[in-house]
């Protein structure tokens, strides 16, 4: 599948404004991104949690720089053949990644099936 940046970034958009109030309204300090590929270069990784989860907001201090929530473009599409499957496969990774930040890890988020 074949999407540019700006049509991806607009796309991640709409899933993360569609995912429910109570996910969403909970997180403080946290800004998403999209790139096109992890450091690595591989297409293995679809998202990425940076940051403090909740629990650890202990040793959080102030001025931190926001924690970041990466959604990888080039792996999305190289995983999806069209667009409806690509926004449930952002959906799912934004949730996921956004469980981390709640402290959820990915023996649980797989339990829960977002993993």
């Amino acid at each position: 599948m074949d999407m540019d940046a700006e049509r991806f970034d607009a796309l991640v958009v709409d899933e993360l404004d569609a995912l429910p109030d109570d996910m969403v309204d909970g997180l403080d300090n946290v800004i998403f991104v999209t790139e096109d590929r992890p450091t690595d270069g591989t297409l293995d990784l679809l998202g990425l949690y940076e940051g403090w989860s909740l629990p650890e907001r202990d040793r959080y201090g102030s001025g931190e720089l926001p924690d970041r929530i990466i959604v990888y473009r080039e792996p999305h599409l190289a995983n999806c053949d069209d667009e409806e499957t690509l926004r449930e496969e952002v959906r799912t990774t934004l949730v996921h990644e956004i469980a981390h930040y709640y402290g959820i890890d990915d023996a649980r988020l797989h339990e829960l099936g977002w993993a």
